[in-house]
């Protein structure tokens, strides 16, 4: 899977490498009134679409959407021409001014299944568990501004404990954790570009718990 990261610029005005399956933009396409994209006042989710559809790949960007007053931080994700949906942070910190979305998604797409995780979801170690479970082949996670070391910590630990490749893609920054834990790639440079192979391994864990007693019905 051939991944390119944009950590600057305007999507809309994105020109550079288009040979890559997945182009995957962090919160750089502003706010998306869904009342404004649906009256065609403007068209912010039709040029990530138009993206998509000129390199015939994925396109994953972050915004900020808007329904009617409610903000949350989202990612929106296109192929080949097409809007896939629309994947909202689903965990609000102390009150913050963008709202809880609902459902943790991924998208099946050429490139393979894309697991989504937006903005500080990354904070919350069942958002990746969940995708893992859900048979994500990657995790693609859309920042804003890294916080030092911190969040590089975190996609590392994540792909460790549940076994598949996390991509941080942030204002400036873009990596990758491998499910060894390790960061295999990393750069400030805009645009960048890593080929990621498809790896999926799986171990049988055995632990013991007590209880879970089940009695066998009596045959009648």
């Amino acid at each position: 899977m051939r991944i390119c990261f944009v950590t600057s610029g305007n999507p809309g005005n994105y020109r550079g490498e288009r040979e890559s399956d997945v182009l995957i933009f962090p919160f750089l396409l502003g706010e998306v009134s869904y009342e404004r994209e649906l009256k065609g006042e403007t068209s912010l989710f039709e040029d990530i679409a138009i993206l998509s559809k000129t390199g015939c790949n994925v396109v994953v960007c972050g915004c900020y959407t808007n329904a009617r007053g409610m903000r949350r931080k989202s990612v929106v994700v296109a192929e080949r021409g097409r809007i896939l949906g629309v994947s909202d942070m689903v965990n609000r910190i102390d009150g913050n001014e963008f709202r809880s979305g609902a459902g943790i998604k991924t998208f099946d797409t050429k490139a393979g299944k894309l697991g989504i995780v937006v903005g500080e979801d990354l904070y919350f170690p069942q958002v990746l568990e969940t995708l893992s479970v859900c048979g994500a082949d990657v995790a693609l996670c859309v920042f804003e501004q890294l916080n030092e070391s911190l969040e590089t910590t975190l996609v590392r630990a994540g792909a460790f404990f549940y076994g598949l490749p996390v991509c941080l893609c942030a204002y400036g920054y873009a990596g990758i954790a491998d499910p060894a834990g390790k960061l295999r790639f990393s750069s400030p440079k805009s645009p960048c570009v890593y080929e990621l192979p498809r790896e999926q391994e799986y171990h049988i864990v055995e632990t013991r718990k007590r209880g879970f007693f089940l009695k066998r019905k009596t045959e009648y």
